[in-house]
């Protein structure tokens, strides 16, 4: 008994030794918290999220799952902060007031619940999202990728504003303060506001929309993301291009995708061994054809007699498919030239080939000597 008592006074007197001014004791038992801390976050945040999955499956609408959802990682960094508070007070170190531990946690913690802000971002888009989906005009579409990117814009904004306060800085003092620095910003920042405004303008007029095929001088593609400073544009060989905005709002642009019809415009040339029925036939059963064909809009359909061409009689085409689909579009048209290959074997038609005849004229036999 005796030694149990001897073995417990040197266990004691080890804790109750200091180290920095601090019992050892504390120490140990803050390194305990923060290590169970760690260890045991998602095990806490589970409970937590849990619970309040539990409030959320009474509404109707998912939007509460996924804030849930999306507030998790901030939360773990709350519940690993809160760990490193209790082992901040267990050794003593003050967290209040102008110290350096206390601004380190309270910094910490604005962080979390504006990142957690931040990811709820995206869950008001979707409320927003679904809101435009109600409604005819797409404008409020092209408005919701703005919204979501101006509450994130915001918010990181105000967040940063407030860790700077905490540390004594004023934000807005020190650029005042700046003097011709903030004059050099601001000029600085004129390119920035221009591709702002013409995100507006593009926003406004609607010259294209998201999925959109346009061609401007410069690029031609389908429209992916409509930011605040640029457009992004996925080309056809598959490279995305970030387009500025203040520049495509100032180009011209062509929007491929309103098109209700995509032009056919060729020419063709017959021999002129081609006699004048064959070629009235011709003329006759393609305008027929093309008029009867389902893919082909019939309200502007051109087959004629153009003129003598040099290799031959040139005949133009010049129709619309009602398909603008480039797939589609391509299908129609090599129908019809088929056909009209057709047409040409059954008439004994031969298209001209480019050829060139030369003629040798015999001089008289005084010129030859």
């Amino acid at each position: 008994m005796e030694d149990i008592r001897i073995l417990w006074g040197q266990f004691t007197a080890i804790f109750t030794h200091t180290f920095l001014e601090v019992e050892v004791w504390r120490i140990v038992a803050a390194c305990v918290v923060i290590v169970f801390t760690i260890l045991l976050r998602r095990f806490f945040v589970n409970l937590i999220i849990a619970l309040l999955k539990k409030i959320t499956r009474r509404t109707k609408t998912t939007l509460d799952d996924a804030l849930v959802q999306v507030i998790a990682p901030p939360v773990r960094l709350l519940v690993v902060s809160f760990g490193f508070f209790i082992a901040l007070l267990l050794i003593r170190i003050p967290v209040t007031g102008q110290f350096f531990a206390g601004h380190i946690l309270r910094s910490v913690v604005a962080f979390s619940v504006f990142w957690a802000l931040y990811r709820a971002g995206d869950i008001l888009a979707r409320i927003f999202e679904k809101v435009a989906n109600r409604t005819r005009t797409t404008l409020d579409e092209l408005l919701v990728p703005y919204i979501a990117k101006g509450i994130k814009l915001i918010v990181v904004i105000v967040g940063i504003s407030v860790i700077a306060r905490e540390w004594n800085y004023d934000l807005g003092a020190l650029l005042t303060g700046l003097g011709l620095g903030g004059l050099a910003f601001a000029l600085a920042a004129q390119e920035t506001l221009a591709n702002f405004f013409g995100g507006l303008t593009i926003m406004v007029d609607k010259p294209f929309q998201l999925g959109d095929w346009i061609q401007t001088p410069d690029i031609e593609g389908t429209v992916e993301d409509i930011g605040f400073r640029s457009t992004r544009i996925r080309t056809f060989a598959q490279a995305l291009v970030t387009v500025p905005n203040a520049g495509l709002a100032k180009s011209n642009i062509t929007n491929w995708s309103k098109m209700g019809k995509r032009r056919v415009d060729f020419s063709l040339s017959v021999t002129y061994d081609t006699k004048a029925e064959q070629l009235e036939e011709l003329l006759a059963r393609v305008r027929s054809m093309l008029g009867n064909h389902p893919g082909i809009h019939p309200e502007t359909i051109f087959v004629n007699f153009d003129s003598f061409g040099q290799n031959g009689f040139e005949i133009i085409f010049y129709f619309f498919t009602r398909d603008t689909d480039r797939k589609k579009y391509l299908e129609v048209k090599e129908d019809v030239l088929l056909k009209l290959m057709h047409i040409l074997d059954e008439l004994g038609v031969k298209p001209a080939y480019p050829s060139m005849s030369v003629y040798m004229e015999k001089l008289p036999d005084k010129e030859k000597g």
